[in-house]
């Protein structure tokens, strides 16, 4: 399957009612883990790496090896260049090839959010790349920095945004969070509903690790077609390789390969049965 436009995947994805799982990674072990998982499961999928990680995975060494394993997957897959915060970065992203692109102005007065996006899409359509942005604030933190509150998306802001940027997606604050939720996330559904009714454009849901199975599912038939999973892959790969320690005493670098391999397939792996894009390649 050919490497894909991220608005080709969220399109369908809105004709058939299902979300698609867009899953940062760190390595090539991750690459791999996610990619098989969606062969698997015959599941478009995303990859994705966030500007503040580049410090772990430098974008000249992570953004090639993700471009060439997207297009030697046998499903769908776009690579992303997820929460972008310099112009810097989001060009060199785009020069690798990366098929979409987030700029996150999410901090900035919407009128600032808007030039900065306009800027990103000028860009973008260079290299026939597709652009996510963001109204409201998600909170939480992405790079473990500066934890945020949560400023829900405001339906007329959200409107004006797009219709003066005219953006391909766009990330939404629901009462989403990044990281770990320090409690049960409380999504407010109504303001996803209004959104819905009122925006076109595929929407996003950042944050999602620690939100139940029912509230994903429910996103997903709501106007969420993109949703975000970084901290549980993360994690998943932790436990996995701490697991490999505490039971293996003939330990060696590929097993520890394959240990960080299957802890990135299975959180994939179920993820994608919960957003509904099984058998959707």
């Amino acid at each position: 399957m050919p490497l894909v436009n991220m608005k080709e995947l969220l399109l369908k994805a809105n004709e058939e009612n299902y979300a698609v799982g867009a899953f940062n990674v760190a390595n090539m072990e991750m690459v791999r883990g996610a990619i098989k998982a969606a062969e698997d499961l015959n599941s478009p999928i995303i990859i994705q790496v966030a500007e503040g990680r580049l410090e772990y995975s430098p974008l000249d060494l992570i953004g090639p090896m993700m471009i060439e394993a997207a297009k030697a997957s046998k499903v769908d897959v776009s690579v992303n260049f997820d929460h972008g915060l310099t112009l810097k970065n989001i060009k060199r992203a785009l020069e690798i090839g990366f098929t979409s692109v987030m700029i996150d102005g999410s901090k900035l007065p919407l009128e600032e959010n808007i030039n900065l996006t306009k800027n990103v899409i000028e860009e973008a359509k260079k290299y026939n790349a597709c652009v996510e942005a963001e109204v409201g604030r998600v909170g939480g933190s992405e790079d473990d920095s500066n934890v945020v509150s949560i400023l829900y998306t405001d339906v007329n802001d959200a409107k004006k945004f797009i219709k003066e940027t005219d953006v391909d997606i766009l990330a939404v604050a629901i009462g989403n969070a990044h990281g770990v939720y320090s409690g049960e996330p409380k999504l407010n559904f109504e303001v996803l509903e209004s959104i819905n009714r009122t925006i076109e454009i595929p929407l996003v849901l950042h944050g999602g690790t620690g939100i139940t199975k029912e509230d994903f599912r429910k996103c997903a038939k709501t106007g969420i077609k993109k949703i975000n999973i970084a901290t549980a892959t993360f994690n998943s790969v932790d436990r996995y390789v701490k697991e490999f320690y505490k039971n293996n005493d003939d330990t060696n670098y590929f097993k520890l390969n394959l240990a960080q391999v299957r802890g990135t397939y299975e959180n994939v792996y179920k993820h994608i049965k919960i957003f509904g894009s099984e058998n959707k390649a």
